[in-house]
């Protein structure tokens, strides 16, 4: 498929989806598996992938993400509960 080919369509659902065209859109990768462990030299390579290795799995998928059109709210505390057998 050609790049812009693939822009356009992008560029095509950004009004059905209610975004604007001054949002943060970024396109990322699902579907990976990244190495997060140093491997000692004589690891065989193909049970061990070496640090910081990406693999993309044969179900990796694209992400169009909206940055601005979903915020970050982060989990608050319970209320305490107030017992009635006072």
């Amino acid at each position: 498929m050609h790049p812009h080919r693939v822009t356009c369509k992008v560029a095509d659902l950004i009004h059905p989806l209610g975004w604007d065209e001054a949002d943060e859109i970024v396109v990322e990768i699902g579907g990976t598996a990244t190495s997060g462990i140093h491997q000692p030299e004589d690891a065989n390579p193909k049970w061990s992938s070496p640090f910081g290795f990406t693999k993309y799995n044969k179900d990796a998928f694209i992400v169009i993400k909206n940055k601005d059109r979903s915020p970050f709210q982060p989990s608050k505390a319970h209320d305490e509960v107030s017992s009635d057998d006072g």
